[in-house]
């Protein structure tokens, strides 16, 4: 203990506040320095991953503006019809018979499927038109019908008789959509895809 009952000498003073200066250097680095700077990568990290998020959301709500434009412009348009719940036969043999009544139909009707919600009632309609104009203002007429459809697989063809008359066959498969939503399941619906 007798070393530390003397006086320091100047270059014991000069040594060990050089050592009090590197401890508190060393303290300052390790207890206060890194632990800012690693706080402040971390920060500017999640900053980075924050912007690319919003970047993300920013294009989605742009897009989803865009969406709801269009769907805005079309039901302006009148356009769009809609979706009738399940089950629209009847209706749906109404429009039928009126679009295609002034001529020699034929129908064959599918089974009915169904996804979900969704009833796809798909219908083949064979026809006798007077000529290819008639064809397309018939089925132009179910496209702007009040129901949902989708007509596909048209098929024209034109032959003659043994007389050299001119007579014109068309048909094409009609696809109704109608929804659950709303509607009273029977016998005639099929079960659920989806499950």
């Amino acid at each position: 203990m007798k070393i530390l009952s003397r006086d320091f000498t100047l270059k014991e003073k000069i040594l060990l506040g050089l050592l009090v200066v590197i401890i508190l250097g060393f303290c300052y680095y390790q207890f206060l320095d890194q632990p800012v700077r690693d706080s402040i990568a971390r920060s500017e990290a999640q900053k980075a991953s924050l912007e690319i998020e919003l970047t993300s959301v920013q294009t989605k709500i742009a897009q989803l503006e865009k969406m709801k434009t269009e769907i805005d412009k079309i039901i302006a348009d009148g356009s769009i019809a809609p979706m009738p719940s399940y089950n629209n036969n009847k209706e749906v043999n109404l429009l039928l018979n009126e679009v295609f009544g002034p001529y020699n139909y034929y129908l064959v009707f599918s089974d009915l499927t169904r996804d979900g919600n969704q009833i796809r009632r798909a219908i083949k309609i064979e026809f006798v038109p007077r000529d290819y104009e008639t064809m397309e203002a018939a089925f132009a007429q179910l496209e702007k019908s009040k129901f949902r459809c989708l007509v596909d697989n048209v098929q024209y063809s034109k032959t003659t008789d043994t007389r050299g008359d001119s007579m014109y066959f068309a048909s094409a498969v009609v696809t109704f959509y109608e929804t659950m939503v709303g509607g009273t399941p029977d016998s005639g619906l099929p079960a659920d895809k989806s499950e």
